[in-house]
């Protein structure tokens, strides 16, 4: 095995709690409130709202997507679904933290439902690539839906199952997508949050698979 193929499989295999870098208890600095929005981006938020966290690979993109969404009160990019507490961007990149990139979507669904949610979700990305995004390499780029209740794991469920069958039709592969409890959300570094609003010539290289994913099936929660 090459060098190169040793540190993307390094990058590519999730750490225990023993070989996992060790964070920090001390939240990192970030931003108090959303750049475009002007909401805090952490709370309080109001009453009756919901939240939902999505990875999709390079957090700048799947931000810039959901905060133009109707409904969608404040969003914020951070890192979850793994080992290491309040990791760096840069503990990140090394995949030894389980971190992966998410968004943080804070909605009215009385605007917008969570179905409609996960419609952007799975058209927004290309879920069938494993611990990866198009050229972006890792465990932090994997694609991912942490749920807060057991109505937004029926619902994910469910769209996966929906948008399973479409891809399957358009001859594409199988989907990797992990949908697990959410865990702590822990907040990325000002710079990163509303990256592409503070940066407009900035780039992010997100994109779907062109399949439409057909949430009318079971996923209007």
């Amino acid at each position: 095995m090459s060098l190169l193929d040793k540190l993307f499989s390094a990058k590519t295999q999730m750490p225990t709690p023993e070989t996992a870098l060790p964070g920090r208890q001390t939240p990192l600095d970030t931003d108090t409130h959303h750049v475009v929005s002007g909401h805090p981006l952490k709370g309080p938020y109001p009453e009756g709202f919901q939240t939902a966290v999505f990875g999709m690979g390079c957090f700048w993109g799947v931000e810039r997507i959901f905060w133009q969404i109707p409904g969608v009160w404040v969003t914020a990019v951070g890192y979850s679904g793994g080992v290491t507490p309040n990791p760096t961007y840069e503990e990140t990149c090394t995949g030894r933290t389980g971190q992966t990139e998410v968004v943080q979507v804070v909605f009215d669904p009385s605007v917008v439902t969570y179905g409609e949610l996960l419609k952007a979700f799975w058209e927004n990305h290309d879920p069938t690539q494993g611990m990866r995004q198009g050229n972006d390499v890792g465990t932090t780029y994997r694609s991912a839906i942490y749920y807060a209740d057991e109505t937004q794991k029926a619902a994910a469920e469910s769209a996966r199952e929906a948008y399973q069958g479409a891809l399957s039709a358009a001859g594409r592969g199988q989907i990797t997508t992990e949908i697990a409890p959410l865990g702590p959300f822990y907040y990325a570094e000002g710079y990163h949050q509303g990256y592409l609003a503070k940066n407009p010539n900035g780039y992010c290289g997100i994109g779907g698979t062109g399949v439409t994913c057909p949430v009318g099936i079971g996923v209007t929660a």
